[in-house]
């Protein structure tokens, strides 16, 4: 009945300094890093800022080399940074998505063994 209409308060909009720009631009190459450290080379991780209607968003995403693509987002509303502990978090997670992406995807293609 009331569609998009907000009732809340509207989130603020953030404007990233270049200074700013560049450390959360370090804080996702960090995650990206970390998580093609977790997983093996099949697997392509890229990461990405860039700016939304409800201000910045970070992305990292990872391309399994069979299954669908995991993505994590970050929201920076409080932060304008991603500690050690989330980008440790991130990457763990991500990898452990991706990894069960290849699994979930290869089950189709084994046949059973024994009947």
């Amino acid at each position: 009945m009331y569609g998009n209409t907000q009732f809340g308060d509207e989130p603020p909009d953030i404007e990233l300094t270049s200074e700013q720009r560049k450390h959360l631009r370090q804080d996702l190459s960090t995650v990206a890093e970390r998580t093609r450290d977790l997983l093996p080379g099949e697997f392509v991780v890229g990461s990405e800022l860039v700016d939304g209607s409800n201000g910045p968003q970070a992305t990292v995403a990872v391309q399994p080399p069979i299954g669908g693509i995991v993505s994590a987002n970050c929201s920076l509303t409080d932060e304008l940074t991603i500690d050690e502990t989330q980008q440790e978090d991130l990457a763990v997670g991500l990898a452990a998505s991706a990894a069960l992406q290849v699994k979930q995807a290869s089950q189709g293609d084994q046949s059973p063994v024994a009947r």
